[in-house]
């Protein structure tokens, strides 16, 4: 039986702005419960008030994450359900996700020890074992809906169909090649601040040629630093060769200055 992949569709519309989904996401993962305004190390999902909306920040879970292409040691990656997941066993603190990533999601614990990229997971263990996210469970008025993708964007389409208060956008369905987490809203995305990514397409496409640039400049980087430290070293071993090569002579006049005073004295 062919796995399905899921989604998550946010309504604007119907958040009420009580931060459930906050609360849950904070104690299933055990981070600080206190309410947070934006995304960071303890908040993986927030709560923001815009134009008299309530709009929920977390993870887009691309179709084709610039997370994981960016990451040089794979610990970011797509699953067929749908989550991008994050090992940080495997993380190098490079960072390179978070600049790829064309909804600046991933945070950095900067005020600890030993930092992870920090991340909403879609709460892939509860996907797997057949759950719903907890963000989805503990909302009280059906804002948020979890399911098939296939299934979920049918029915964003029906409500926008059915609905002529909506915008005609289902936001995440061709930005950067789709997401898996889809928002729905009455007031114009630009307006509550959601980026306009650069392209429809998806953004490993746009970065490969940067990418694959890379091994190119590391060579000449290398090349370059080596001839530097030929050249410097190369400078030193003269410099040294002159000293030694110039101590024998000023002994020499040492020596000869010393008798000369000794036969004048005489």
């Amino acid at each position: 039986m062919k796995t399905q992949a899921k989604a998550i569709l946010v309504d604007i519309t119907r958040c009420i702005g009580c931060h459930s989904c906050e609360r849950a996401c904070k104690q299933v993962h055990n981070l600080p419960e206190e309410s947070e305004p934006v995304l960071s190390g303890t908040a993986l999902t927030v709560v923001q008030e815009s134009q008299g909306r309530f709009v929920r920040r977390l993870c887009m879970h691309c179709q084709d994450p610039a997370c994981a292409s960016a990451c040089p040691v794979g610990a970011l990656q797509k699953t067929s359900l749908g989550p991008v997941i994050y090992a940080a066993d495997r993380c190098i603190g490079c960072r390179y996700c978070m600049l790829a990533c064309p909804f600046q999601v991933p945070r950095y614990e900067w005020d600890h020890l030993a930092p992870y990229v920090k991340k909403c997971n879609m709460c892939a263990e509860r996907i797997a074992r057949g759950e719903t996210p907890v963000c989805v469970e503990a909302c009280p008025v059906g804002a948020t809906q979890f399911g098939d993708r296939a299934e979920i964007l049918a029915e964003a389409r029906r409500r926008i169909d059915e609905n002529s208060t909506y915008v005609p956008r289902i936001y995440g369905a061709e930005e950067v090649g789709g997401t898996s987490v889809f928002f729905l809203s009455d007031v114009p995305f630009e307006k509550l601040g959601f980026v306009t990514p650069p392209s429809e397409q998806p953004m490993p496409i746009l970065t490969s040629t940067a990418l694959s640039d890379i091994p190119t400049v590391v060579v000449a980087g290398t090349a370059l630093l080596a001839a530097l430290y030929w050249i410097t070293q190369r400078r030193q071993e003269v410099a040294l060769a002159e000293a030694q090569e110039s101590q024998p002579l000023a002994r020499s006049q040492e020596l000869v200055s010393g008798w000369q005073k000794k036969g004048v004295k005489s």
